[in-house]
Parts: C-alpha cells; sequence; structure tokens
C-alpha cells in the first residue's frame, strides 16, 4: 500500500535528485520545493498545487497528477512517460523542452502556452485546452487530440503525423509547414468543406 499523505505544506524543501515511489499525496501544497533531477515511480499526487516549484530534469514513471495546479513551474528538461494528468492546469510555467511519453493528459489546461519545440508521442490529450499554445516546432505524433481545443494554436513546422485532428479548424490555427499524413490530409480537407472522391 503506498503510504497516504493528506493536507500537508511542504515549503522551501531541497527535494534535489529524490527517488519518490509509492506515495499518495492528496489536497497538498508544495511552494519553492526543488525537484530537480528528482524521480517519481507509481506516485499519486490528487488535487495539488505546485507553485515556484522547479521540477528540471526531473523524470515521472507511470505516476499521476489528478486535478492539480502548476504555477510559475519551471520543467525544463522534465520528462513524463506513461503518466497521467488528467485535468491538470499549467500556468505561467516554463514548459521547454518537455518530452511525455504515453499516458493521459486529457482535459489539461495548456492554455496560452509555451510549447515550442517539445515531444508528446502515444499521448492521450482529449478535450484537452491548447488555446493560443505556441506548439512551433513541436512533435504531437499518434496524440488523441479529439475534443482538443486549438483555436489560435501555433502549429508552424509541428510534426503532426498520427495524431487526431477532428476537433481543429484549420482555419482559426497557424499551419505554415506543419507535417501531416494522407489520412489526415483528408479529415482536413473534409473540415475545409471539400469533398474526397
Amino acid at each position: 500500500m503506498p503510504e497516504t499523505i493528506e493536507d500537508a505544506t511542504f515549503r522551501d524543501d531541497d527535494w534535489y535528485a529524490e527517488a519518490l515511489v509509492d506515495r499518495h499525496f492528496v489536497r497538498c501544497s508544495f511552494h519553492r520545493v526543488d525537484l530537480t533531477e528528482a524521480t517519481s515511480r507509481g506516485v499519486t499526487f490528487t488535487g495539488c498545487s505546485f507553485g515556484n516549484v522547479a521540477f528540471n530534469a526531473s523524470r515521472h514513471v507511470d505516476s499521476a497528477f489528478i486535478r492539480c495546479v502548476f504555477r510559475r513551474c519551471n520543467l525544463f528538461e522534465a520528462e513524463f512517460v506513461g503518466c497521467k494528468l488528467v485535468g491538470s492546469s499549467f500556468q505561467e510555467c516554463d514548459l521547454r523542452p518537455l518530452r511525455v511519453t504515453g499516458g493521459d493528459w486529457s482535459f489539461v489546461g495548456l492554455s496560452g502556452a509555451d510549447l515550442r519545440g517539445v515531444t508528446v508521442t502515444g499521448v492521450r490529450m482529449r478535450e484537452a485546452d491548447l488555446t493560443g499554445a505556441d506548439l512551433t516546432d513541436a512533435t504531437l505524433t499518434d496524440v488523441d487530440l479529439s475534443g482538443a481545443q486549438l483555436h489560435a494554436a501555433r502549429l508552424v513546422r509541428a510534426d503532426l503525423r498520427g495524431s487526431d485532428l477532428t476537433a481543429m479548424d484549420p482555419t482559426s490555427v497557424q499551419r505554415a509547414g506543419a507535417l501531416i499524413d494522407a489520412e489526415q490530409a483528408i479529415v482536413l480537407a473534409q473540415a475545409l468543406g471539400f469533398e474526397i472522391r
């Protein structure tokens, strides 16, 4: 059974290179905690808030951040593998360069986020809010973006191959040089009112 920690506040703690395993944090607050190069495996954060937390070069495997709020956090070179971030939101965070492989990021709030050059592969991002996000030169391959909000997003030179783009209005995004496959081209042509014969 994972150790459960509820309603705790962690402030100015040094967790540099800490290895977090099988813990469950519920409604906890983290302020200016240093998680640089830390690792988490099988750790769950539920309803937690992170303010000015350093996640630099941290690696998270099969962990969950459910309905968490990240404010002014630094995720430089952070990596998430098979993690669940359902319902979490990122506000004024440094998210570059970020690497996400697998997992479920549905309903995540990334409105206006600077995601230039990030790599997201094989992730479920259903109904994620990417309104106005800058995904220039980003890799979003095999991503489930069904129902995602992409209005005014910058997808310039982004690699979108294999991703579900059914929710995207091609006229409402900046898309110059974006890379898609033939199947996606048909979906986008139909979204623009073309008939494919």
